[in-house]
C-alpha cells in the first residue's frame, strides 16, 4: 500500500469528473439542459448501462440485486473487511438537474480512478453503490431500494409497488434488464458516505465550500382525499356549492400556518393536487393530494399532523365536505456516525476547506442505511440553493472538492486499524 504521505496528497482529476458528468448528462437530457431520467426508465437503463462499463473499465466487479441497485467493488488488501461504501443515485425527477444524487455516484467512480491512477491499494474493499428509485417520483415511496436493503421492507413489497400507469417495479426492472440475481441486503458494508449537491442555500449564502452532515431530518408523507360534490358551475349558487378544490385552498392554507407557527426548522408542501373528473364549468367534487412535513425533531413532526388533523373538521364543515387525511409514509429523524462524521470533518480540514456542521433538509438514501451501518454524508453548495430543477447547478471546483473529500473519507475509513 503507498504510504501516508501518499494518500495525503491524493486528488481526484476535477476536469475529468466534469466531463463524465457532462458525458451522463445525455441520458434523458431535456431542451432546458436539466434531465428527466425517471427510475427504471429506458433513459435510466442507458446510463446504468453506461454506469456498469465504466465501473468495469476501472477494473470494478460489478454486481445487481433483486431491486436494481448497482454495485462496484474494488478489492482490498484485506478481505475479509467488510467494504467502504460509498455512492448515491442517477435516477432525476421529472425535471431534473445534472447534480441530485448525480454528483455522488460519479465522484465515487472518480475517486477509484484517482486510486487507480496513483496506485494505491487500500486496506478494506472499495464499494460505489447506485441505489434504485431514490426520487420517488414514479414509485413510491421514495428512497425504496436503500430502504429494503435497511429492511424497512421485504423485496416483494417493493417489486409490487405501481406507477400511476399500473407498471410494477418489477415490471420495470424487467423491461431494462436490471432485476439481478443478488438478494437485497447480503452485500455486506462497513461504512457508507454519500456525497450530494445541498439542495438549500446556506452553504452558498454562508460562502462554505463543505457541509460536513450530522443527520437527516424527519420526514412524514400524507395522501389526502377530499370529496364534496360537482355541479353546474354557471347555476349553482356560491353558498350552496361544496367546492372540493376551495376546501383544499383553506387545507393548503392552514398547512402554511401550522409550518410557520414551528419555524425555522419545519417545512411543509402540498405538492400534487388532482381534480377527479375536471371540466371547465363544473365545480369540482373530488380532489386528491399530497403532503410532505419536515423537521429535525420527531416531536414537532407529532405536532404538525395533529394540529392539521384538528384543524380540518372546521373546514370539512364550514364547506360541507369529507376530508380524509392518511399517512402513507414517515422517517424519523436520523443521527449519522460520530466516527464518520469525524472523518468527513477531518478530510475537509486537511484540505483546508471551509466547512460547517448541518443537518440535511432533504432525504437520502444514506438516511435510511445510517441504522445498518455508520454513516454520514458530504455536502457541497448549488447556486441558489435550487434543486429539482432543470436550472439546479454547481460550480466545477464544488464538485471537485467535494470528491477531494469523499476520496479523503473514504482513505481514512478504508485504512483505519482493524477493530
Amino acid at each position: 500500500m503507498a504510504g501516508t504521505a501518499k494518500t495525503h496528497n491524493l486528488r481526484v482529476d476535477g476536469s475529468r469528473l466534469w466531463a463524465t458528468i457532462a458525458e451522463t448528462a445525455r441520458f434523458g437530457a431535456t431542451p432546458a439542459g436539466g434531465l428527466n431520467r425517471l427510475t427504471l426508465s429506458p433513459e435510466d437503463g442507458q446510463v446504468r448501462d453506461w454506469f456498469r462499463d465504466a465501473c468495469q473499465a476501472a477494473g470494478l466487479t460489478v454486481r445487481v440485486d433483486a431491486l436494481g441497485t448497482q454495485y462496484a467493488l474494488r478489492p482490498g488488501r484485506d478481505a475479509s473487511r467488510l467494504p467502504v461504501a460509498f455512492g448515491s443515485h442517477l435516477d432525476t425527477q421529472p425535471t431534473g438537474g445534472r447534480f441530485d444524487g448525480i454528483l455522488g455516484v460519479l465522484a465515487g467512480l472518480e475517486a477509484m480512478r484517482a486510486l487507480n491512477d496513483a496506485g494505491i491499494e487500500t486496506e478494506a474493499p472499495l464499494l460505489l453503490v447506485n441505489w434504485t428509485n431514490e426520487e420517488g417520483s414514479r414509485f413510491a415511496p421514495a428512497m425504496m431500494a436503500s430502504a429494503a436493503y435497511a429492511g424497512d421492507f421485504t423485496t416483494d413489497e417493493i417489486l409490487d409497488k405501481t406507477d400511476a400507469a399500473g407498471i410494477t417495479v418489477g415490471d420495470a426492472l424487467d423491461a431494462i434488464g436490471y432485476r439481478g440475481t443478488d438478494a437485497v441486503g447480503d452485500q455486506a458494508i462497513g461504512a457508507f458516505v454519500e456525497l450530494h449537491i445541498e439542495q438549500g442555500p446556506i452553504l452558498e449564502a454562508e460562502g462554505l465550500t463543505v457541509g460536513v452532515v450530522e443527520g437527516g431530518q424527519g420526514i412524514a408523507w400524507f395522501d389526502g382525499t377530499i370529496t364534496g360534490f360537482e355541479a353546474h358551475a354557471g347555476t349553482t349558487p356560491m353558498p350552496r356549492r361544496r367546492d372540493a378544490l376551495l376546501g383544499l385552498a383553506e387545507i393548503a392554507l392552514a398547512v402554511e400556518r401550522i409550518a410557520r407557527a414551528h419555524a425555522p426548522t419545519a417545512v411543509a408542501t402540498v405538492g400534487e393536487a388532482v381534480i377527479g373528473a375536471p371540466s371547465r364549468n363544473v365545480v369540482p367534487g373530488l380532489v386528491r393530494f399530497t403532503l410532505d412535513v419536515r423537521d429535525p425533531k420527531s416531536e414537532v413532526l407529532d405536532a404538525i399532523e395533529a394540529e392539521l388533523r384538528a384543524s380540518l373538521p372546521a373546514i370539512a364543515e364550514r364547506r360541507n365536505l369529507a376530508v380524509d387525511l392518511a399517512r402513507i409514509w414517515r422517517k424519523e429523524p436520523v443521527p449519522f456516525d460520530p466516527g464518520v462524521i469525524a472523518a468527513v470533518d477531518a478530510a475537509a480540514e486537511s484540505l483546508g476547506l471551509s466547512r460547517r456542521r448541518m443537518v440535511s433538509g432533504a432525504g437520502h438514501d444514506a438516511c435510511n442505511l445510517a441504522g445498518r451501518v455508520p454513516t454520514a454524508m458530504i455536502f457541497v453548495p448549488c447556486k441558489d440553493g435550487v434543486s429539482h430543477n432543470e436550472s439546479e447547478s454547481a460550480t466545477p471546483a464544488d464538485c471537485a472538492a467535494g470528491a477531494d473529500v469523499l476520496l479523503q473519507t473514504v482513505l481514512t475509513l478504508a485504512n483505519a486499524p482493524k477493530a
